[in-house]
């Protein structure tokens, strides 16, 4: 099997190529909404289930393409990519002095049909920001492309983060022990026989 990697998100990238896996990129625009009534993991998982399908067609029999979808939850409310700096400037504020949850959902959709949708979840814990840490990270790092408008890898993680309850990896974007897991069972990612 041959893996695509459909997500824009350099940290994926680095990721995967951390792995060791050999990967082609593919991109396409997808509608990134959700319905409503979808609560915490069921919108990661879904975003990632929507996005996969849009490769459907595209795939040959031998490729499976995997696609994921971070979201953060401050309670029951999810925390998607802000807007504009003025809303990352909000998040960051909700978000400063207390904990949230971070969901990464994936798919892996082989061009034979087979299907996998999972997620995962971490429990980030921030310490209290004054508003200028919190402007200085967004004007400096301009995290819009970011749910919940931060990287845990960039400087408010060194300086906000206190404690993870989970994998730190899924707070960047894919729960590669999981990955990794489901990758093995479809022939992608084992170790080679001669290691």
């Amino acid at each position: 099997m041959r893996l695509v990697l459909a997500s824009n998100s350099p940290r994926r990238r680095q990721l995967l190529t951390d792995l060791g896996l050999r990967y082609e990129v593919r991109l396409q625009e997808v509608d990134e909404s959700f319905p409503a009534h979808l609560h915490r993991a069921e919108v990661a998982e879904y975003l990632a289930a929507h996005k996969a399908e849009a490769y459907r067609t595209g795939l040959a029999p031998d490729e499976v393409v995997l696609t994921a979808d971070t979201i953060v939850c401050l309670g029951d409310d999810v925390l998607n990519k802000p807007a504009d700096e003025a809303e990352a400037v909000a998040m960051l504020t909700r978000l400063q002095g207390r904990a949230h949850d971070v969901y990464t959902g994936v798919c892996l959709l082989c061009g034979d049909g087979r299907r996998t949708v999972f997620s995962d979840q971490t429990r980030v814990h921030f310490r209290a920001l004054t508003p200028a840490e919190i402007e200085f990270y967004v004007r400096t790092y301009q995290p819009l492309d970011k749910a919940g408008a931060y990287g845990a890898q960039d400087w408010i993680g060194m300086v906000a983060v206190t404690k993870l309850e989970g994998s730190y990896f899924n707070v960047m974007g894919l729960p590669v022990h999981r990955v990794w897991e489901e990758l093995e069972k479809l022939g992608i990612g084992a170790l080679p026989m001669n290691f």
